[in-house]
């Protein structure tokens, strides 16, 4: 039987879906792949563990390293785990329509491409802001627990972690959003995720090595790890809310180019 949902948009001449239309598409389309649970649970579970490990190691800064050491950044490590799965779900949002053929039917439905991107991208936006943020608070304060005694522990009243913790979270959901753009740009599945590890992953390290953090910096993870999830400001890198923006930049681009493209381009 179909559902309640589906035989409202039944009744919408084809061709004519409006935004809330499209985007209660992809939601159902999202909720009904079981391999959406259980990447963002991994996401989760990665980036708890990761932080509760990581903090669980934390050592006593020394007197001379004591003003420098930011325990808030310590927790936040495992956003570099689950910006990967982030990422690559946002990938698999538009390349596993093309991989199965079902794009067809969803521009057939929606012929505006740049309402089915824009639609992709909210929901699968707003899904990685809201566990990201999520995420992002519960390993802080799981990993806040497993710090030694004499360690000092980081309270989101101190100057610099609550922003650091919003940040991580949007950051995760931005990832998402690249993604998506890629996907869109590239249309197959395995090139996508190798130009999202390249640019996320091997390239700052390969620069990073080379040039150190002068032109590393610009790449998203760099700027996530020694930017946004710093209670405590980093020399060599760009303040928070620069990185945020540069990042926010990045987003925009590559989702521009990715609907210009899937507008120019054939099914």
């Amino acid at each position: 039987m179909s559902s309640p949902t589906w035989r409202r948009d039944a009744r919408i001449p084809g061709g004519h879906y409006r935004f809330r239309h499209a985007a209660r598409m992809e939601w159902i389309k999202l909720r009904s792949l079981r391999s959406t649970l259980w990447s963002l649970l991994l996401v989760v579970v990665a980036m708890v563990a990761v932080g509760v490990v990581t903090m669980a190691n934390t050592k006593a800064p020394s007197a001379d390293k004591a003003a420098a050491f930011d325990a808030t950044n310590n927790v936040l490590a495992g956003v570099a785990v689950g910006q990967l799965v982030i990422g690559v779900l946002g990938v698999l949002v538009v390349t596993g329509e093309y991989a199965s053929g079902t794009i067809r039917a969803t521009l057939a439905a929606i012929p505006d491409r740049r309402l089915v991107l824009a639609a992709k991208s909210a929901v699968y936006g707003g899904i990685s802001l809201v566990v990201g943020e999520v995420v992002s608070f519960v390993t802080f304060l799981a990993g806040r627990a497993a710090l030694g005694a004499e360690v000092p522990r980081p309270s989101l009243g101190d100057a610099g972690v609550l922003r650091a913790v919003l940040m991580s979270g949007a950051y995760l959901a931005m990832i998402g959003l690249i993604g998506i753009g890629v996907g869109a740009i590239t249309r197959h599945t395995a090139s996508a995720v190798a130009v999202l590890v390249g640019v996320t992953f091997v390239l700052p390290a390969v620069i990073g090595g080379v040039s150190g953090t002068m032109v590393a910096k610009f790449f998203p993870t760099i700027i996530a790890a020694n930017s946004l999830a710093v209670a405590k400001p980093v020399s060599g890198v760009f303040a928070p809310w620069t990185g945020f923006a540069l990042l926010c930049l990045y987003t925009v681009a590559v989702l521009v180019a990715g609907e210009r493209l899937l507008a120019r381009r054939d099914a």
